[in-house]
């Protein structure tokens, strides 16, 4: 497709070209535009027809939306903002540097820049921050006639026109009806006899995670968004709900693997940044295993009279660092849904310890199986017994995993419970407090049947 349409405008057939292009969707265009060599790009947009043009901007890399931005006229520039809504045009400013930003409000309209300002004076990370101004709203004393005739009229300028929201005269929300219901009802039929009075809806003020949590729940296209004194100020739609939850997961899973979050993709981060994300939990991490090193230097006698044990060490710490990276990742999930809480902690540590017995059972079979059959030669070498040096790694293998289990089940929930984010205490930390207590648990009872 590229190929196609780089021939298309070196052989100057415009006419076709457009014709190309308005049979693509917007983000498949978006894509194209990224890939392309820049000179082409606004020759390409122009193109466009507008409200496609529009959609295909927002669906823009910032790199890409700062590039067109800076070569566009003012008419093209105000033009292309009067298309876009305005969370969309919120979320673009988001990411320009100070300059754009100021052009951009400079070219819109005195309302829709008192629209942008409100929205940017929301915390970033909640709901008043993602919403759109864009909704349909009626009046309870609307037939459903009037009701489609103010629909017809207002919605070609709004996000969505399925769900609609009733509201009095002071703009307090006191109602939801759907365009369906609406076209299932006898034109005479008044708004407040058939719209739903018990309204689900968020504040303003209230946490983007937890909206996205309530869309999950309910099934919702969009949802309502109040101010202190329950007047409708704008809506949440699923598209915007979509890439909450894709940043929140994004940043749980780089917490998980011990990065600081970026709010750049990938391959659009520099080395230096990635370099600073990464080294602040590298060097704690580092040095937080200087435990281990101290547990194992304290038992050094040990390890002397039985070399062999320390061949066994990386197993038994790797385990137990997977084993308590389930547990953990499995209740920061269940955390992060709310299908878990403080108030389930006994009944999660009475199934982990069970799932932990089980699980360090079938290990300890399966080791001292394969100690016996693969390490007696190395264990016969210390001059220790092989069944006996057996017995104690693999006792070991599962007291470490029910350890690592408890633990990596029970610290998240703590975590939440101090106010912290439970990611941060994933694999990385589980596994470290894991190795120390199966390095103690190891040598302890080595020396216990042991006899040394």
């Amino acid at each position: 497709m590229i190929d196609e349409i780089l021939t298309l405008i070196e052989s100057k057939e415009f006419v076709k070209l457009r014709s190309t292009l308005s049979d693509l969707n917007a983000p498949d265009i978006a894509l194209i535009l990224e890939e392309i060599p820049q000179e082409y790009i606004l020759r390409i947009f122009r193109l466009l027809p507008k409200e496609l043009a529009a959609e295909v901007f927002v669906e823009m890399e910032p790199e890409t939306q700062e590039h067109l931005i800076g070569i566009f006229s003012d008419i093209e520039l105000r033009e292309m903002l009067d298309e876009i809504f305005v969370d969309d045009t919120v979320d673009i400013i988001e990411e320009m540097p100070a300059n754009v930003v100021k052009r951009i409000l400079r070219q819109s309209d005195p309302e829709t820049r008192s629209q942008i300002n409100k929205i940017l004076n929301y915390p970033k990370d909640s709901a008043g921050s993602i919403m759109t101004i864009e909704y349909v709203d009626l009046k309870a004393d609307m037939t459903v006639g009037q009701a489609f005739d103010r629909i017809r009229k207002t919605g070609v300028d709004k996000e969505t026109i399925y769900t609609c929201y009733v509201t009095d005269s002071n703009r307090h929300l006191i109602g939801i009806t759907t365009v369906k219901e609406l076209l299932l009802c006898n034109p005479e039929e008044k708004i407040g006899d058939i719209m739903e009075t018990n309204v689900i809806f968020v504040d303003t003020f209230d946490d983007k995670e937890n909206v996205a949590i309530l869309f999950d729940k309910y099934d919702f296209l969009a949802m309502p968004v109040v101010d202190k004194e329950t007047r409708l100020v704008g809506i949440i739609t699923f598209d915007d709900v979509i890439d909450v939850i894709q940043e929140e997961h994004t940043v749980d899973i780089e917490k998980m693997a011990a990065i600081l979050p970026s709010e750049k993709p990938y391959l659009k981060t520099s080395s230096l940044e990635i370099f600073k994300n990464r080294i602040p939990w590298l060097l704690l991490l580092m040095l937080s295993s200087t435990f281990t090193g101290k547990i194992i230097g304290s038992f050094e006698n040990t390890l002397s009279a039985c070399v062999a044990l320390t061949a066994f060490i990386p197993m038994l710490m790797g385990t137990g660092g997977n084993s308590g990276g389930q547990a953990s990742v499995t209740i920061i999930r269940g955390l992060s849904l709310n299908e878990i809480g403080m108030k389930d902690i006994l009944k999660i540590l009475k199934k982990e310890f069970f799932v932990s017995l089980f699980c360090g059972a079938v290990l300890a079979i399966t080791n001292f199986a394969k100690m016996m059959l693969i390490d007696q030669s190395i264990i016969v070498a210390s001059g220790q017994d092989p069944v006996l040096v057996s017995f104690v790694v693999s006792l070991t293998l599962l007291a470490t995993v029910v350890c690592a289990k408890l633990v990596g089940c029970s610290l998240p929930i703590l975590v939440k419970r101090l106010g912290f984010d439970p990611a941060v205490m994933a694999s990385p930390f589980v596994t470290t407090i894991v190795d120390a207590i199966s390095l103690l648990i190891y040598f302890e009872i080595a020396m216990s049947f042991l006899k040394f």
